[in-house]
């Protein structure tokens, strides 16, 4: 049998969570001191509510479930489907289906947390886990740009308050971006294909976009167009010159927001799509000046929800990549430090009692371990140097407090 983990999964040591630990909690105390609420779903939905869910690439992505026993039997007899739940590839489509069960018990607007675990049949590399953390705020109920607002502040905050502070925000509106590329020339049937491909301006350039949507043969006229664009910047300013739309006016409402309360480092970017095909409006994207690619995204999705209830229900989120900030923060060195300090109790035969009392009354400020002593406590003791152990006590000692641990 293996003994190690699936390919795309991680098996973390203790110290190892107690730094996920630590970083999930701040994520969590910032997004509660704003005012949301944390709520939890099962990994596991519906297949139809997964395939269904307009996810983009994701539904390629989904680990489905067989179906079992009799109805497997039938559904391989009759060439049937085989599959009749998968695991969620992200936190949105199962908020929105439980959004849809208990809506009539929510406060309306609802401010809402989930931090949980998610899984895509990726191929496993460097950055994509096939099992992976997502830390998400969304709120559901109103059309008010403040929405917007409120989740970029916060999931800015956030970042901060987990050691992260230099990085940008990217925003765009994917109603501009639409009005924008019909009105350079490009069908509206074939929108979806084109802002696949202008997704990739940040990776082969303007010159690199103009060759792909060439080959996939795209109107020239309306290449050359785009190509112009980008070549004079492709600002919010310069777009408004050649379309009109609402999205444009949200979109420097949120920006002269954001810059008149400060702290944050916002701009437009025209070339921001997001891949999941739920979005309806604006887009988001937090990306690090220091680490390549995207920490944090989200956007608006008006529709979703209406595909369980027959109605719209305007909503909008932005998701934290754990995972990735977990990395970055790693590579920085970053430590547990901030939370409690952690205390080993060594005893001797006969002195467990003693060492339980000594131990309750020291977890009033350590995480306090109890340790049975060995017959050479220097090898205990640097273990639990290994182990990012502060101080120790031995059972016996003349002195009443810990002796600190130097890891220097």
């Amino acid at each position: 049998m293996k003994i190690t983990p699936v390919k795309g999964t991680n098996d973390y040591l203790p110290q190892q969570v107690r730094v996920r630990d630590y970083l999930q909690n701040k994520i969590l105390e910032t997004y509660r001191a704003a005012g949301f609420e944390r709520i939890t779903t099962p990994i596991i939905e519906d297949i139809e509510n997964l395939d269904k869910s307009d996810g983009g690439e994701n539904l390629a992505l989904i680990f489905k479930i067989m179906k079992r026993g009799d109805k497997l039997n039938k559904a391989i007899a009759e060439g049937g489907e085989l599959s009749d739940m998968g695991l969620r590839y992200d936190l949105t489509l199962p908020l929105t289906r439980y959004y849809a069960n208990n809506r009539a018990k929510l406060m309306n607007p609802f401010k809402v947390i989930q931090t949980d675990r998610v899984y895509r049949a990726e191929r496993p590399q460097k950055g994509r886990l096939r099992e992976f953390i997502q830390c998400d705020i969304d709120i559901i109920g109103t059309e008010s740009r403040t929405a917007e607002l409120e989740l970029i502040l916060t999931t800015a905050k956030a970042l901060k308050n987990v050691g992260l502070d230099n990085f940008k925000v990217k925003i765009n509106d994917r109603r501009l971006l639409r009005a924008l590329l019909m009105g350079l020339g490009f069908s509206e049937d074939s929108l979806d294909s084109v802002c696949i491909v202008f997704d990739k301006l940040d990776k082969i350039g303007p010159d690199g976009i103009a060759a792909e949507m060439t080959e996939k043969g795209f109107p020239a006229e309306a290449i050359a167009a785009l190509s112009a664009l980008l070549s004079e910047g492709a600002s919010l300013d310069a777009i408004k010159q050649r379309v009109e739309s609402e999205a444009a006016a949200d979109l420097e409402f949120i920006i002269n927001s954001v810059n008149e309360i400060g702290g944050v480092d916002i701009e437009f970017d025209m070339s921001l799509v997001r891949g999941q095909g739920y979005y309806t409006g604006t887009v988001f994207e937090v990306v690090s000046n220091d680490f390549r690619g995207a920490i944090a995204g989200g956007g608006r999705y008006d529709n979703l929800i209406g595909k369980f209830i027959g109605e719209d229900v305007p909503a909008v989120g932005f998701s934290i990549g754990f995972e990735r900030i977990a990395g970055i923060l790693e590579e920085k060195g970053i430590s547990a430090a901030s939370s409690r300090q952690r205390l080993a109790v060594v005893y001797g035969e006969g002195d467990f009692i003693r060492a339980q009392a000594y131990a309750e009354e020291k977890r009033a400020e350590y995480d306090t371990a109890l340790f049975e002593r060995p017959k050479k406590l220097n090898k205990l003791i640097n273990r639990l140097e290994e182990q990012g152990y502060d101080a120790f006590y031995v059972i016996g000692w003349e002195e009443t407090e810990p002796k600190v641990i130097d890891h220097e």
